[in-house]
């Protein structure tokens, strides 16, 4: 006999599967970065979204593979849990992918910001004024607190969505289970 879900169970294996789908990303993002030094832009950008495209279907066939793993393990999981479940892991993954970018912008390699600056003042510096080329230089400096917040959000949100939409389907209802039949349960004539 299955064990009933309860709230401490959703936050206890949200808790899990959030740390997992936030480590996969934060290493997703950690190996995108090791790619900008192989040289040919074109190699570069290539490979960065062929990981993009990885780790965005890897994400949904993670969650969607957590979510069904609750349905088999518990019994009263209905949609509205796998919804909940979801937002709960979309909350937990998008914390810890973030404290990592922000941990990576700030301590690991925080020259990255200098130069992702740099790159955009060159481009942009002949189409720009004076004022605006002020303003980007003092957001430099709260950069990585605008990127911690911002991929909070998206992150979010986009594992939020997932969950929706993945929470119509898991667990699979049967929309004809009780046709036939009556209140009390006897088949009709």
């Amino acid at each position: 006999m299955k064990e009933t879900v309860t709230s401490r169970i959703l936050w206890n294996n949200a808790g899990k599967t959030g740390a997992i789908l936030g480590l996969v990303s934060a290493a997703f993002m950690f190996i995108s970065q090791a790619t900008a030094g192989i040289g040919s832009p074109i190699a570069v950008t290539a490979l960065n979204m062929l990981l993009w495209t990885a780790k965005f279907i890897g994400c949904i066939w993670l969650m969607r593979h957590f979510m069904l793993k609750l349905c088999s393990r518990y019994e009263g999981v209905t949609n509205a849990v796998t919804m909940r479940y979801g937002t709960i892991i979309a909350l937990l993954s998008a914390l810890i992918y973030s404290a990592f970018l922000l941990a990576n912008l700030l301590f690991i390699s925080p020259d990255l910001v200098d130069m992702q600056f740099d790159q955009v003042m060159q481009m942009y510096s002949g189409m720009l004024d004076s004022n605006s080329l002020t303003m980007m230089e003092n957001m430099r400096a709260s950069y990585p607190q605008i990127a911690f917040f911002s991929q909070l959000m998206y992150c979010f949100l986009y594992g939020t969505l997932l969950s929706f939409i993945l929470s119509r389907y898991i667990p699979k209802n049967d929309p004809f289970a009780n046709y036939g039949t009556g209140e009390d349960g006897e088949q009709q004539k």
